[in-house]
């Protein structure tokens, strides 16, 4: 049996919009145009796929793994679909690279230069994204590798450690800790952690609380409305304190002051990738790109 992928695209809508009316409206159909391409799908597939009822459509388990698998197959279709084009027009690879803000421009310059020395043909592309859009991009192939910090893999997609970076602490420059070099983590108990994710739903969020437990103490956390802004800058005319991997010293034109945080601390460098799709740059990046 050959996979329709308009049919799964179709299916996917419908699980997202969780209605064949709204869904039919962005795919740009009839509602029984869609309805009949559903029921097509599961006559095909073998099993129900979605539940109909009086409030709204829910996918069943059956439709449930399929959306997840069909994320997959959209974006090793789009990813052959570029490299054959790319190929075919005699353009150079580009390897398109996503980061959270976790991740400073010193970790990339680092990684891309590590790259480069070993791939001088490569085209680099690099581009901050927020954590939630790491993964959609990978799978919408957008981006062939996404960077960050403690985020659980999405179905589909790998992950790979590319290393370590040692913790400090970022303050304000009129902060009661600015005139230290170094501090210890426990003396942090009763500071205010600036976090950027939701304990319980941010991979990274919860190490950086885990590390804080660790140390015999649960952090009092504070989520910033900075959002999208680095760790070293947010913490600027507050009282509160940013675990950074930036080193220690002044930051930030003298706005800001990092710390030494002891004892040594350490936190991943992860890559997200899209395991079966075919990448020279991407493996070259993998094999090559580590602290």
């Amino acid at each position: 049996m050959n996979l329709d992928l308009h049919k799964l695209d179709h299916l996917i809508a419908v699980a997202e919009e969780g209605s064949l009316t709204r869904a039919a409206a962005r795919l740009h159909l009839s509602q029984q145009a869609l309805s009949t391409s559903i029921r097509v799908l599961e006559r095909e597939v073998g099993v129900p796929l979605l539940e109909r009822g009086s409030t709204g459509i829910t996918l069943l388990p059956a439709g449930q793994a399929l959306v997840e698998d069909a994320r997959v197959l959209h974006a090793m279709a789009r990813s052959a679909l570029q490299r054959a084009r790319r190929t075919g027009r005699g353009e150079p690879e580009i390897l398109r690279i996503g980061h959270t803000h976790a991740i400073t421009g010193e970790e990339i310059i680092t990684l891309l230069s590590l790259v480069t020395e070993t791939h001088p043909g490569l085209v680099l592309e690099v581009h901050q994204r927020y954590p939630h859009e790491l993964a959609s991009a990978l799978l919408a192939g957008d981006l062939d590798i996404g960077l960050c910090r403690g985020i659980a893999p999405a179905h589909g997609l790998a992950r790979a450690t590319l290393g370590h970076q040692r913790l400090h602490i970022a303050v304000s420059a009129d902060h009661h800790l600015a005139t230290r070099t170094t501090v210890a983590l426990t003396e942090l108990a009763d500071e205010t952690l600036m976090v950027w994710g939701h304990p319980g739903r941010s991979g990274y969020t919860d190490l950086l609380i885990d590390h804080c437990r660790r140390a015999g103490f649960e952090p009092r956390t504070v989520r910033t409305d900075r959002q999208g802004t680095p760790p070293v800058t947010a913490v600027i005319g507050t009282d509160r304190i940013a675990f950074v991997t930036a080193p220690p010293g002044p930051a930030a034109g003298g706005k800001a002051h990092i710390l030494t945080l002891e004892p040594p601390t350490h936190v991943p460098l992860h890559a997200l990738y899209l395991p079966q799709a075919t990448s020279p740059g991407r493996d070259t990046f993998l094999s090559s790109a580590s602290f």
